[in-house]
This record gives C-alpha cells, structure tokens and sequence, in this order.
C-alpha cells in the first residue's frame, strides 16, 4: 500500500538534508524519464495503421514506464539507507500517468473518430489524479468506508455501493482493454494481403466476438458474479430471438454465411435489390453497396441470402459499365459515337481488347435519341 500524505513529515523530510535528496531523486527520476521520452519516441507511419497503432501505443507509455522502473530502483537503492517518503509518493503517480495514457490509448483505438472523446480524456484525467489526491489527503479511505456502508438490497443479497463501483470499474477497464487489442488484431489481419478479403473479414468478426467473450467472463469472473447464471440469461436470450429478435439472428448467420462462402466480396460489383455498386464493406449484419454516383446503400444479409444477387465481378474483374447519353435529334450520330469511344479509350482502366468499348443507338425517345 502506498502511504498518505503526513503534513508534518513533510515538515520534518524538507528540514532535513535526507528528506531533500529524497525529493531530489523524485524529481530526477521524473526528468530522466522526460529524456527518455524525447529520445526514446518511435517514428509513425501514418499510411501503415499497424505501424501506427504500435508506434503510438508505445510512445505513449515510454515517460511513465521509464519514470516509473526509475523510481522503483531508487526506491530500493534509498531504503537501505533510510525510510523514502518523496519517493514512496512519486510512485502512484506515475502509475496514474501510465493508467491514463494506457487507457487514454486503448480508447483512440476503439473509438479513432468520436467527437468525445477528447471531452472523455480529460475527464477521465481529471477523474484518475483527483482519486490519487483524496487517497493522498486521506479522504478516500473514509469515502470508500461510507460507500461500502451503503447496501442495496438485491433479491435475497445486499451489495454495497462500492462493490457496484470496484465491478462497473472492472467490467469498463477489461472491455477497454480487449477492444483496443482486438482493433489492433484486425489492422494486422487485414494487412496479410495473402488472404481473401473475405478471409480476413470473417477472421477479423470472429477474433472481436471471441475476445468480448472472454472479457466479459473474466470480467464477470472477477467481480465475483456467478458464472452459472449465464445460463438463465441464455434462456432468456434464446426466448428473446424466438419471439422478437428472428430478422436480427438471421442476418448475422446469414453474414457468417456470405463471408465463409465467398460470395460476395470487398470490391466486387454487384446488382442486389435494383441497386448497383462496388461492395465496400462487409460485417455480419449487412453489406454496403456504393453506387457510382456515390450513395451508400445498407443492404441486410439475409436480402443477400435469400434473392438473386448479380455479382458483375464474381470470376473476373473485367466488367461492362453502361453509361447512357442522349443528344438532341439532328445531331452527327456518327460523330457522336466515335467520341463517345474515344472519351471512353482515354481512360486508363478502360480495356481496348478484345472487348473495347463502343458506342451504339439504343432507341429514338421523345425528346433525343438515347445512346
């Protein structure tokens, strides 16, 4: 345990010339692990999200590791000589900074564009470094006694309001924690090229639901919460998807589905639902077709499943883009379909054999003729 501030110690260490080098070695050890920091900072390579997310990860815990294993030597180096006090002190926090970062980190992982998070970050500071003062001040331990002496009767137990605290505290740290390391699973699996993008989807689903898992039994676990109960709740689970949640499960088998399969893929063009577009996403509960006008289309995988879908790109990648033009009556056809064809040929990812582009007259409409 780490010991709460003495006024009167600190009195006593400042009028001594122990209690000064005790507070100079805090305070260089501090300063060490700044210069370490400076010098130690890994380049980020912001095209490589692995590299980034490692890079970053570990940039941001080299000052309070560093300071940290420091004032862990110097503790133990002073005490053979004398009783630390600065020292003792300086420890929880850099423990706090580490816990922070840490934290802090693992929360950009999960969560890289969410608009609260900087709001979240300095509350979470502000939460963590105030904790630390009341344990200093004393306070905390007398806080932490009223909570547990507040019971709330739940069935045939009584939980104190700390115990709720220690649990959610718990339950959000490992759930953090997992998330940030299941993110950055991903990035590594859906770097490995060697494998088909829906291999990697489907191994990316798979290890973030295989992880949540376990974090919520070690979670529950660990707050002491009795794992048998689990099986009341999947009873309930399965009386829920029966009576009301059947649309919600069907989308997600039908998600494992497609992507064991490999029936649709990233990047393939398709045609499901009269829409027609890339597939730029896949999860387990739907896909994202983006026509070539730009509009994102959400489409549920059970429509997949269970209609006929056109997959323009299923064997080859080499498919046929219409591109309707109507000129008005009078016009030099001729002209016109040859600059059509060269307008086409001009653009690089247009084949020009065997099957080059042409231009020909579809009908004579109203108001033009449709080409």
């Amino acid at each position: 345990m780490f010991p709460t501030i003495d006024f009167s110690r600190v009195e006593a260490a400042l009028t001594h010339p122990a209690g000064w080098i005790d507070l100079s070695l805090a305070l260089a050890c501090f300063a060490l692990g700044w210069l370490a920091d400076r010098r130690l900072r890994l380049k980020t390579d912001r095209t490589h999200d692995v590299i980034r997310v490692g890079a970053g990860g570990v940039n941001r815990l080299i000052f309070p590791l560093v300071t940290l294993l420091l004032l862990v030597i110097a503790t133990v180096l002073y005490q053979r000589y004398r009783t630390p006090f600065f020292l003792a002190l300086a420890l929880p926090a850099s423990i706090a900074l580490a816990l922070i970062r840490l934290v802090v980190y693992a929360l950009r992982g999960v969560f890289p564009r969410a608009s609260w998070l900087a709001t979240s970050e300095r509350a979470l500071s502000f939460t963590v470094w105030g904790l630390l003062l009341l344990y200093f001040l004393g306070i905390l331990h007398d806080v932490a006694k009223d909570l547990d002496a507040l019971v709330i009767p739940i069935a045939k137990s009584r939980v104190s309001v700390l115990d709720i605290g220690q649990a959610v505290l718990v339950v959000l740290l490992t759930l953090a924690i997992t998330l940030w390391i299941s993110s950055f699973i991903e990035n590594r699996l859906m770097q490995a090229e060697q494998l088909d993008s829906s291999l990697r989807a489907l191994a990316a689903k798979a290890v973030r639901a295989v992880l949540l898992v376990l974090a919520v039994l070690i979670a529950l676990n660990a707050v002491g919460i009795d794992l048998t109960l689990l099986s009341v709740f999947g009873g309930a689970l399965g009386v829920g998807i029966g009576l009301g949640l059947q649309k919600l499960a069907s989308n997600y088998i039908a998600g494992f589905t497609i992507l064991l399969d490999r029936s649709i893929r990233l990047g393939d063009m398709v045609t499901v639902d009269n829409r027609f577009g890339v597939v730029t996403k896949v999860t387990a509960r739907y896909v994202v077709v983006k026509s070539l006008d730009g509009v994102e289309a959400v489409v549920p995988n059970e429509t997949l499943v269970t209609t006929t879908v056109l997959n323009h790109s299923y064997s080859t990648k080499e498919i046929r883009v219409v591109v309707p033009v109507q000129v008005a009556y009078g016009s030099d056809l001729e002209l016109t379909l040859k600059l059509m064809e060269d307008a086409a040929l001009a653009e690089p990812r247009v084949l020009k054999a065997p099957n080059g582009p042409a231009a020909f007259v579809v009908r004579f409409a109203d108001s033009g003729v449709d080409l």
